[in-house]
């Protein structure tokens, strides 16, 4: 097994390839990638010597931490998420500067550890709280969970260092505080679960799995002061096996999530995995976006009930998608089920991959379906107080979202494929590398190009393999549903295949290829009718990327809110990866919210009655990738767009899974 892996259980019916068994070589995830180790891992650095995050430690070692800290409580996590995100970046590519400034990092943080584990620079010392004495707040397991996956991280991709001992020194202390016969709490923010596992995974030690699985265990059963937002908003209302759906704060309940399959999967816990397959089926089925966005309530960054999801205020914190790629990569892991694999794939093309600019410097937090007016540029100069800007920001007063988005990037290609007894799977399509061994010490390299998600041919050339039957097996997503997609064998006998997996098992040959072609296509989608907040309009996917109109793209003088499509004509292909809908969209000729004397008096009439509307004529327009909007300067966008007709067609249910049946400053 690769021993440089993001996530590494030992046990499940699938094995992930590490990131020495799979390399990115070009296309949509390596110019992201790209952009990710020569820009935004500095910008990351510079923003937090600049507002004063890394000089926090420096200030605790010299005494002066009452008077100097800067930032929230948990700002030490930030900086431990930015340790991760260069480690792992520094295994994809070999000697690299990015050691030097993990090693400076290190040299920072070491002397700020106390003798007897515990590393935080807001609490403990004189002029501070007490250490723990504000669980719900406070974030102190939180950060030191951040704390010890960048450490696994460091081990993993160099053996063990300084920052790995650290870290170790922390899960010991966290141990003994929190232990039997310790506190018998949890940290108000879920996080440090999965950090334990991985480090009992690492190391081989119990003591460190046990506490994980106590800390899940224990959550649920009202430890935690109900605070604002009621217990929901901690996860503690309810004992994770108990709980049916996703709630609360969004980030945290699903790094809850995945940190109880973490423990499920290491202790054999199969109750514990089946609670958790069953929260993410409600919440995929009810409360997730069509972009994979989570999170629908601004004020506690919460989910909201069943279908309330509105796309104007949705909330959709890039965090929050960072969380959901993570569990749904402990379940397809532990599962095999390309369910799991659909949801990745949606969530990083339409959240993680819209938070960061073109030029890697700057980031949306949250991520609306609906902009309805251009907002103002935030300050490049000072730290942005505001979730929802309009443009991206540099920085924020709460920058969790920037150091999420570094290190699942620098993790990627670790949630590419993976292998089992019978062969290799292919679960998210890049041109890439690939080279493991099977059972039995078996080698395998295959070369995948394809220009995913532009196009939908993806082909797989073997380059070395056993001289016996194994297996190739490829996911076909979800969103293919409704048409056909095709596995051609090497022979070049084609068969149609739908979503799933399609597999092949024969005597391959190097030299062989398999291709798979996706009917990538511009097609109108449709939300559940009990979605109220979109009854009555449609939006645009193309292969699993999803589409918005931009002003910028609109005849001169009209917003996205004068837009209406007349799902009759389907949409087609673009130039450059955009869909055009030409002929097929009425644009009023009202700016929104003009005054003028085309605009109505009086928004309501009764049924039956034709308001006279304003001029509108029949023209045309380009719909751009969502991940794309706002590269191009202010402008207002929308996602769901309303159409001429009353009742618009059902479309295509495409979604990756089904069950049966306002300011960053309030907190991570």
């Amino acid at each position: 097994m690769s021993s440089v892996l993001p996530v590494a259980p030992t046990r499940g019916r699938l094995r992930p390839l590490g990131l020495d068994e799979v390399r990115i070589t070009g296309g949509f995830w390596a110019r992201r990638r790209h952009t990710n180790t020569t820009v935004t891992l500095d910008h990351c650095r510079d923003w937090m010597d600049r507002v004063g995050w890394t000089g926090n430690f420096r200030a605790a070692v010299e005494g002066r931490i009452e008077r100097d800290r800067r930032g929230r409580e948990f700002a030490d996590s930030e900086v431990y998420k930015l340790l991760e995100a260069m480690a792992w970046e520094a295994a994809n590519g070999g000697d690299t500067p990015l050691d030097a400034g993990i090693t400076a990092l290190t040299d920072l943080i070491a002397p700020a550890q106390d003798p007897d584990g515990y590393l935080g620079t807001a609490f403990g010392r004189p002029g501070q709280p007490a250490r723990y004495s504000d669980l719900e707040e406070g974030h102190e397991l939180y950060c030191q969970g951040h704390l010890i996956q960048a450490g696994v991280a460091q081990a993993r991709a160099r053996g063990e260092g300084e920052l790995a001992k650290i870290a170790q020194r922390a899960a010991d202390h966290v141990c003994a505080a929190f232990g039997p016969g310790g506190i018998e709490g949890v940290c108000g923010h879920p996080q440090i679960e999965s950090g334990l596992v991985e480090l009992a995974r690492l190391t081989g030690r119990q003591r460190y799995l046990d506490q994980a699985a106590l800390f899940v265990d224990r959550r649920g059963h009202g430890t935690l002061v109900e605070g604002e937002f009621g217990r929901a908003y901690f996860q503690d209302d309810l004992p994770v096996r108990r709980a049916t759906t996703l709630r609360g704060h969004a980030v945290r309940a699903l790094y809850l999530a995945a940190g109880a399959v973490d423990v499920a999967v290491e202790t054999g816990d199969d109750e514990l995995l089946a609670a958790v397959v069953r929260q993410w089926e409600v919440t995929v089925a009810r409360r997730t976006y069509l972009t994979g966005g989570m999170g629908s309530h601004h004020r506690d960054e919460s989910f909201g009930g069943d279908f309330v999801l509105p796309a104007d205020r949705a909330y959709s914190e890039t965090c929050a998608g960072v969380a959901s790629v993570m569990l749904g990569w402990r379940l397809l892991l532990a599962t095999g089920e390309p369910r799991f694999a659909d949801l990745v794939e949606r969530t990083l093309f339409n959240v993680v991959a819209t938070s960061p600019a073109e030029d890697g410097r700057s980031f949306f937090y949250a991520n609306t379906l609906h902009r309805r007016d251009r907002g103002v540029a935030p300050p490049t100069d000072a730290d942005s107080r505001r979730a929802d800007s309009g443009l991206r920001a540099p920085w924020f007063a709460v920058s969790c979202c920037p150091t999420n988005v570094a290190r699942i990037l620098a993790q990627l290609p670790g949630y590419l494929a993976t292998a089992d007894d019978e062969g290799v799977q292919l679960h998210q399509y890049a041109d890439a590398e690939i080279a493991t061994s099977l059972t039995g010490g078996r080698g395998v390299a295959l070369r995948v190009r394809t220009d995913y998600p532009s196009g939908g041919t993806v082909t797989v050339r073997v380059d070395r393999c056993p001289a016996r039957p194994w297996t190739l097996s490829l996911r076909v997503p979800r969103w293919a549903i409704g048409a056909t997609a095709w596995l051609i064998a090497p022979d070049g006998a084609r068969r149609p295949v739908t979503p799933g997996t399609a597999a092949l098992t024969r005597v391959f040959r190097p030299g062989d290829e398999v291709r798979l072609e996706l009917p990538v296509a511009p097609r109108w989608i449709r939300a559940d009718p009990r979605i109220d907040a979109v009854r009555g309009t449609v939006a645009v996917q193309r292969g699993p990327l999803v589409y918005c109109a931009e002003s910028v793209d609109l005849p001169e003088g009209n917003d996205v809110d004068a837009v209406r499509v007349d799902t009759s004509v389907d949409p087609e292909d673009g130039a450059g990866g955009t869909a055009d809908t030409a002929g097929t969209v009425v644009v009023a000729g009202e700016v929104a919210g003009g005054t003028g004397p085309s605009a109505r008096a009086w928004p309501y009439e009764p049924l039956g009655h034709a308001p006279q509307e304003p001029p509108a004529e029949r023209t045309g327009i380009v719909l751009v990738p969502y991940h794309s909007w706002a590269n191009r300067g202010p402008s207002t966008m929308r996602v769901w767009l309303p159409t001429t007709e009353e009742d618009p067609p059902r479309g295509s249910d495409d979604g990756p899974g089904s069950a049966p049946a306002p300011d960053p400053a309030s907190g991570r």
